[in-house]
Formats: structure tokens, C-alpha cells, sequence
């Protein structure tokens, strides 16, 4: 008898975008996954583009499909009203009207392996490439409890299966110590173990875990139905983890001046406005630091990690003279140029996964260059 296959839900290809870039490694600031539609809903026909521009929601209005993956969030900043207008918000309400949901993959992308960074990083033909500049992922948690050693075992599959203990792709991640527990039972109560009115020490296991911070009190009311006392003992802590880093460096050939590098970027990156150099266009340069997008909060950390000059974008006057005294060498060929060839990539994760997609990224050019 053949098998019949359940046509795929957007949740489904949002699943295979976070197994190759987890949404939670995204910046904290960062409105990554899905801003608007129904996850339940098909996904027959996807779309992928670099920003939403005027052109691209015209173009969906045109021919629509059932999800559109952008790049670049199109809610930015948190919004209160959808009121039709030039707007980022009109441009929302016209696709929901459209019937287009809309999932976003920015730092998140950026930080996978062979994401956006190391998109870039080839594209300039660097060797030897690993990564700098620590970014940190959305705040999350941390569960401490405490529970006999037999039990460990259940109330782990118990928070797991509730969306706890998870890291990456990875689940059940927990960490284990023994030591021993006190207490005394006191009028009115039914201790799993020992005796009322007795002082018990009962050697028990320290088991920690992360917990998303949306699925908060579905962890806990798991750990409490699973752990065998009567009153659990656990803490709920606020926790900063799993850092993974923005930037890549790696090797040219030795004897490359800046100015030879600069003119490898312009023909690596076409379409890009016409490059800023800052620095001695004769002098030698051999690692390269390379940060798609804005990277100049992390301009100290590409020289810490080595760097002789960063490709980045929206550089600042007063940064870029700061950079240069303390040794670092700048190319800026724009922000969305050191982005394109991870949204190239991006377009190919989405096509991978099996439904008609349409690249738009003809459609959203650099704000800089004229809009045709």
C-alpha cells in the first residue's frame, strides 16, 4: 500500500531552517523565526528574499506564496498598529491581506556554520578560516533541582519533553552532581522518604538544565508532576550562555597589500557601492577578519583575534580613526554587499527543502544604489 505524504506546514520548514541555524542563537535583539502567519498552515510555494522592500510585497501581491523567508526583519521594532502606508507595518499588512506568512533568519544565519560569516569569508577566498567576536543568544535559563538518584532519570525525560534541556540540536542536556540533602518533615506532611519529626539526609543528585524562557511554566509544572518528593526543592535562575561568534578571519597570500585586497572584494562582491578604504593601500595584509552587515562593535575584536583589516559595513568617521590608531586596517563595501553571498545561501537552504521557491533578491537592492 503506498504511503501518502502529509503536505508540509510551515512549522516544517521553519524546523529545517533551525536545525541548520537555531533561532535561539539569534542576537537578543534580533526578531528572528516567524512574524506572521500560521505555522499549522501549508507550504507549498516559499519565497526568500534580502529585505522586504516596496518591490518585493508588489511582486507577492502579484503571485503569491504561502511563505516568505526574509533575511532582514521586517518588523524591526516593536509595533502596535498595522496601518497601510510606505511603511514597514503596511508592507505587513498587505501580506497577511496577501496571505503570505513571514519567518526571518538574520543573526542566527549569520552565526551557523556555513552561514552568512562564512559565506563571505569564501566569497573572498580566505584559508585557514575560523571564528571571532563573541555574540550572545537570546536570555534564557537555568533549572537547578534536587531529586533522588533513581528518579534523575524521569524528571529529565519529563523537562525534556516539555521543551527543557535543550542546546542546539541537541537534547536531555543536563549536568549531575551528588551530594546529600536535608530536611525534616514536619505536622501535616507525607515525605517520600524518611519520617516525620526526624532530621533525614538522603543522598540525591543536583540535576541542572536550560529552559527557554517561553516554555517557562511548562518546565515547571513537568519537574513537579515527575520529581517524587512532596515539595521539590529547585531554583529558576537567569542565565547568559552559549555565546557563538559573528565574524570569521582567515589567510590571503602572503605578499597582498590592502590595496590588492580591496580590489578582490569589489570584484567579489558586484553590485556592492563603491568601496571605503581606511588604511595604508601599500601595506602588507595577511588575515583578514571578515563580519557581515554592521560590524563595528566588534572592531576590537577582530584585531584581538589577530586581524590586519575587517570587511564590514556602516562604519562611522570616529570609529574607523579609533580602528586605525590601534593598528586595524578597514574595507567597507556597504552592509548589504557583505551580507548577499549569505542570503545567496540562505536561498539555497530554503530551496533544499523540496517546495517551488522563488528567489526575490533582484528585488530588494541596496538602499544605496538607485531603486530601478
Amino acid at each position: 500500500m503506498a504511503t501518502v505524504s502529509r503536505t508540509r506546514a510551515v512549522s516544517d520548514i521553519l524546523a529545517a531552517i533551525g536545525r541548520r541555524a537555531p533561532f535561539e542563537r539569534a542576537a537578543p535583539w534580533d526578531p528572528v523565526g516567524l512574524v506572521l502567519g500560521d505555522p499549522c498552515a501549508p507550504a507549498r510555494r516559499l519565497a526568500v528574499c534580502h529585505e522586504v522592500t516596496e518591490r518585493v510585497v508588489a511582486e507577492l501581491e502579484r503571485e503569491p506564496v504561502d511563505l516568505l523567508v526574509a533575511y532582514h526583519p521586517l518588523l524591526f521594532d516593536p509595533t502596535q498598529r498595522l496601518v497601510a502606508g510606505k511603511t514597514a507595518a503596511g508592507r505587513a499588512l498587505r501580506l497577511a491581506r496577501a496571505g503570505v506568512a513571514v519567518a526571518v533568519a538574520h543573526t542566527n544565519f549569520d552565526v551557523a556554520p556555513g552561514g552568512t560569516a562564512d559565506a563571505l569569508a569564501d566569497a573572498l577566498g580566505l584559508t585557514e578560516v575560523a571564528g571571532f567576536g563573541p555574540l550572545d543568544g537570546s536570555p534564557g535559563r537555568k533549572l537547578v533541582t534536587f531529586v533522588p538518584h533513581a528518579a534523575a532519570d524521569a524528571v529529565l525525560e519529563a523537562v525534556a519533553a516539555a521543551g527543557a534541556a535543550r542546546i542546539g540540536n541537541y537534547t536531555h542536556c543536563s549536568f549531575r552532581a551528588e551530594g546529600t540533602g536535608t530536611f525534616m518533615a514536619g505536622e501535616g506532611s507525607s515525605p517520600a522518604v524518611g519520617r516525620r519529626g526526624e532530621l533525614s539526609r538522603e543522598p540525591e543528585a543536583r540535576l541542572e538544565f536550560v529552559v527557554p524562557p517561553a516554555r517557562e511554566a511548562e518546565v515547571v509544572r513537568a519537574l513537579l508532576r515527575a520529581h517524587p518528593y512532596e515539595e521539590p526543592a529547585f531554583d529558576l535562575l537567569e542565565r547568559r550562555g552559549e555565546s557563538h561568534l559573528a565574524g570569521r578571519i582567515g589567510l590571503v597570500e602572503p605578499g597582498t597589500t590592502l590595496g590588492e585586497f580591496a580590489e578582490r572584494v569589489a570584484d567579489a562582491l558586484p553590485g556592492a557601492p563603491p568601496l571605503r578604504v581606511a588604511g595604508a593601500r601599500d601595506a602588507p595584509v595577511s588575515r583578514i577578519a571578515v563580519l557581515p552587515g554592521s560590524g563595528e562593535d566588534f572592531l576590537c575584536a577582530a584585531r584581538q583575534a589577530g586581524g590586519d583589516v575587517l570587511v564590514t559595513g556602516d562604519l562611522r568617521h570616529h570609529a574607523v580613526r579609533s580602528a586605525l590608531d590601534f593598528g586595524l586596517a578597514l574595507i567597507d563595501p556597504g552592509h548589504a554587499a557583505t551580507e548577499r553571498p549569505g542570503v545567496e545561501r540562505l536561498l539555497a537552504l530554503v530551496g533544499s527543502e523540496g517546495a517551488l521557491t522563488r528567489g526575490l533578491l533582484d528585488l530588494d537592492p541596496d538602499p544605496w544604489s538607485a531603486e530601478k
